[in-house]
């Protein structure tokens, strides 16, 4: 039977993830019910942690999850909504609104997802970005792309990592994309879902936080070997590794994100935002960092694995508890160790690639996914972590890396 007065969590997830959050909301002795699509019903989820799984069939909606949310607040005491993943964050908004509860409303939830909205409120709080336009109206394209040089990136305004973005070197390459988008049957595939910006060479960064009543309370600082786009459209190796506590990038990085989470309006929870510093060359050469997107997510690609190695804080546990604190029983963060830490993990020729040769005592993590490779490091010397992966990388792309093509868009698996 179920019980109607304990206090439930309500997960969204499009894509399989966030199995640590749900574990640590029942250890805290929450309900949990978790939303997601019909074709991830057999996903190993944390069902022993799950008061309730519920599949929406076909394709979801923002309509089909939120009547699925009412149905469960009809019977449970849904205290919280929250979005596992980055494609479901303004749909999350939507059903706080829908049914007052509080947390992230939809305008502000849209600043986390949609890339030009985030561009537009960058541009307001005087964030420094890169120059970028809108493609609703094509005389101011057309007006954009004769005030700002080339190459220009044009990129959906709703997806994650590098999926779906291109490099554009012309006008009449703009113009062939924008007529091929707009031939598309999908409404939200054609070209006034995208939007086009410039070209910033550079070094890029993620920052990971956890917030509490806007203030943040954990962040750390990570350095990609190379650019998650140079990497998916060109191969190689992904490595991120943690910067020098303490550096003029940390300094910079962190008092930037600072500024960027108080700009948006964001409250509580965890978010992931990239920063490039541009090259000297760059048209931004006086900007040390510029912003480049932010999400109101755990980072993907093994990000909370490298954290947690570091520092001993897991950002969906965390997560977890922050969503649960009340005035009574405030969130506290637990001791953060201060080593550091770092990834490198690529596609695979192999189904089950096997690391057993790799064994410096540095390793405290492999990643354990069909066709994947990928190993996390620990260390307190910054210096041996970033050694040990460049070595990594060059010895998997002898031993293991394949490379696949860059993905179109997301919505290929929903």
């Amino acid at each position: 039977m179920t019980n109607s007065k304990m206090p439930t969590i309500l997960c969204i997830a499009s894509f399989f993830k966030g199995n640590e959050f749900i574990r640590e909301c029942k250890r805290r002795g929450a309900g949990v019910v978790l939303l997601t699509r019909e074709k991830l019903l057999g996903a190993e989820w944390a069902r022993d942690s799950l008061d309730d799984l519920i599949a929406i069939p076909g394709k979801t909606s923002v309509q089909s999850y939120l009547a699925a949310a009412t149905y469960v607040a009809r019977q449970r005491r849904v205290v919280r909504v929250v979005a596992l993943e980055e494609y479901d964050i303004v749909t999350a908004a939507h059903i706080r609104e829908h049914l007052s509860l509080p947390g992230m409303g939809t305008t502000i939830a849209r600043s986390f997802q949609d890339k030009l909205a985030m561009r537009c409120k960058a541009n307001v709080v005087a964030i420094p970005q890169p120059n970028f336009v809108s493609l609703v109206n094509y005389d101011v394209l057309d007006e954009f792309m004769k005030q700002t040089s080339p190459p220009w990136m044009l990129k959906p305004r709703i997806g994650a990592s590098s999926m779906g973005i291109k490099k554009l070197h012309e006008p009449e390459a703009v113009w062939r994309a924008v007529a091929e988008l707009d031939a598309r049957e999908s409404l939200h595939e054609r070209s006034d879902f995208h939007l086009l910006e410039q070209f910033v060479p550079g070094d890029v960064y993620h920052v990971d936080s956890l917030v509490v009543a806007g203030k943040v309370l954990f962040a750390t600082v990570e350095r990609y070997g190379a650019p998650p786009f140079d990497v998916s459209h060109s191969g190689g190796v992904p490595l991120s590794y943690f910067v020098k506590y303490g550096s003029r990038e940390e300094r910079a990085l962190l008092a930037l994100n600072r500024k960027l989470l108080k700009g948006f309006g964001f409250e509580q929870g965890v978010t992931h935002a990239e920063f490039i510093r541009p090259a000297a060359s760059a048209q931004y050469k006086n900007e040390q960092f510029i912003f480049l997107e932010v999400a109101a997510r755990v980072g993907g690609a093994y990000t909370a694995d490298t954290i947690a190695a570091a520092t001993g804080t897991d950002l969906w546990r965390e997560w977890a508890r922050i969503e649960l604190a009340t005035p009574e029983c405030p969130y506290i963060l637990p001791p953060v160790r201060r080593e550091y830490g770092g990834i490198a993990v690529s596609l695979a020729r192999h189904e089950n690639p096997s690391t057993c040769h790799y064994d410096d005592p540095e390793i405290v993590y492999r990643v354990s996914k069909p066709w994947h490779v990928g190993l996390i490091v620990r260390s307190p010397d910054q210096g041996r972590v970033v050694s040990l992966l460049t070595e990594y990388a060059r010895r998997f792309r002898e031993d293991f890396t394949a490379v696949a093509p860059a993905e179109e868009r997301a919505e290929q698996h929903l």
